[in-house]
């Protein structure tokens, strides 16, 4: 069974901390000359197309940053789906703060909403397969421990979070040592104790030299499905195998069906659609 997402609330804070300074800057001029100090509001984060959750803990700081802890109450927690028209969550409280916090609120709950549902839908896509739905490095700069978070909301799973808490040789690793044998002898050479190696390769060649080497796993780098069919086939289960390169929700299921242990898709983050959702009012006082 996967463990439930945890919130990564350090860096929560942190960026909630950047996005409030970018938009506010000096002061929110507009609601602060029109909106009296004592107003007060009740309003809904309203999605309006279907959707998976993702975020709301993330709202939650926004408010508390203003000055506001506590006036977010959850109708749907993260990871639970929403029908076009449904709220996710209620916000009650001073009308400034809430006013001031709504931008910066909806553009992250729609964003990580999006990276949650486009997983959701490879996961689904790919269900009754033994196959992982895996994210990459190809995230927002700065916010890649939030999206990664929405991935483990959609059903999905992380690969590396950074270049320090995973090995990956690449193309450009294996010119420069002049081969995928040498590139893993290498880094097993130098790997911290009991770091597995992978090593990315575009061919059977060098799947089988990758092999030959001693590498942990193989990311089978732009490969037709039938090409990976016959990496599985050559591998005969000596190591882990992932699929990656120009995946999409069209062709995901093509790839889990050939055996292969883990497919990537970069589209989770770098290609997740915003979903639309408003921050409707529902009363004043």
């Amino acid at each position: 069974m996967r463990p439930e997402p945890v919130a990564p609330v350090d860096a929560i804070r942190d960026a909630v901390r950047r996005a409030l300074a970018e938009d506010i800057g000096t002061g929110d001029i507009t609601t602060e000359s029109v909106v009296p100090p004592e107003a007060r509001l009740r309003a809904a984060f309203v999605y309006r197309e279907p959707a998976i959750v993702a975020g709301l803990p993330v709202v939650a700081e926004v408010f508390a940053q203003l000055g506001a802890p506590g006036i977010v109450r959850e109708l749907v927690a993260d990871g639970g789906r929403v029908a076009a028209g449904e709220a996710a969550a209620v916000v009650e409280g001073a009308a400034r703060p809430i006013l001031t916090g709504e931008r910066t609120a909806v553009n992250f709950l729609q964003r990580l909403s999006g990276v949650a549902m486009i997983t959701r839908q490879a996961v689904e896509a790919v269900a009754g397969f033994p196959v992982r739905i895996l994210d990459t490095r190809k995230t927002t700069p700065t916010l890649r421990a939030l999206e990664k978070y929405a991935v483990a909301v959609g059903g999905g799973d992380n690969h590396r979070f950074g270049l320090f808490d995973g090995i990956l040789i690449k193309d450009n690793h294996i010119a420069g040592a002049g081969g995928v044998a040498e590139a893993v002898r290498r880094a097993k050479a130098r790997r911290p104790a009991g770091l597995p190696v992978q090593v990315e390769v575009e061919t059977l060649d060098e799947l089988a030299a990758a092999i030959a080497a001693g590498a942990n796993a193989v990311l089978l780098d732009n490969m037709t499905p039938a090409d990976v069919r016959q990496a599985v086939a050559l591998a005969r289960g000596r190591v882990r195998l992932e699929a990656s390169g120009g995946i999409t929700l069209a062709t995901v299921a093509a790839y889990a069906a050939s055996g292969v242990d883990d497919v990537s898709l970069g589209a989770l983050t770098h290609s997740a659609p915003s979903i639309d959702i408003g921050l409707d009012v529902r009363q004043w006082t």
